[in-house]
């Protein structure tokens, strides 16, 4: 893929050493919404020189032969006026090919509890963009001013839409809970649906629905 994939995909040569040290970057930061400056940094750490035109044009061919698929910031009509984030959230069309581009074995993961945390939120990611593609779904996150943040935003053409946090344990539940009702509340239902559901996705083996009427579904669950 660094030596030839990239090349072929439009004919322009690239520095192997580059695309490598980039796809290290972008795999330190998957599921974040890290700047082309952020990730340029990251990579200069490796005593590289490269430009924003160079980065932006290696992961647009990287986007092109499927190793990354970045996930758009979500625009829903708000209550109040208050400031979208549009970052993208970077993103590996498989968590797989983080782990490969940065050498990391299943160990090595787990001695990296946050970085883990990281890699299980893009596998559902993962899945729940294949379950949604399949009904004409899309996905996106949600980040506002106030730094109110959602993983995940379904949407659907008839103007349903769901949203979703994503977390590895049990004891995060509570505070996944508060911030999708937080979001709920400030849409401005003249304008657009209600939600149809608000979930959080875990590792755990149960799946319940709680009082407040969030869902709590293990990601083994999702495709029932």
């Amino acid at each position: 893929m660094i030596n030839y994939d990239v090349v072929e995909v439009d004919g322009i040569d690239k520095n192997p050493n580059k695309v490598e040290q980039l796809l290290k970057s972008l795999s330190r930061n998957i599921c974040t919404t890290a700047s082309i400056p952020t990730i340029i940094k990251d990579v200069l750490g490796s005593e590289e020189t490269i430009s924003e035109n160079t980065v932006k044009s290696y992961m647009n061919a990287l986007q092109r032969i499927f190793v990354i698929e970045n996930m758009p910031a979500w625009s829903p009509s708000l209550q109040s006026k208050t400031a979208i984030r549009t970052s993208p959230k970077r993103m590996f069309v498989d968590p797989s090919l983080a782990t490969a581009s940065l050498g990391m074995t299943k160990d090595a993961v787990l001695k990296d509890f946050n970085f883990f945390g990281f890699l299980f939120e893009a596998l559902c990611i993962r899945d729940i963009r294949i379950y949604a593609q399949s009904i004409g779904g899309k996905v996106f996150h949600y980040r506002d001013k106030n730094d109110l943040e959602v993983d995940v935003i379904i949407s659907l053409a008839d103007g349903r839409w769901g949203a979703t946090e994503i977390k590895l344990g049990d004891y995060e539940v509570d505070s996944a809970a508060r911030n999708l009702l937080k979001l709920s509340d400030k849409i401005d239902s003249s304008r657009m649906n209600k939600p149809s559901f608000l979930m959080v996705v875990t590792g755990s083996k149960y799946a319940y629905k709680r009082d407040d009427g969030v869902l709590v579904v293990p990601i083994g669950c999702l495709k029932n």
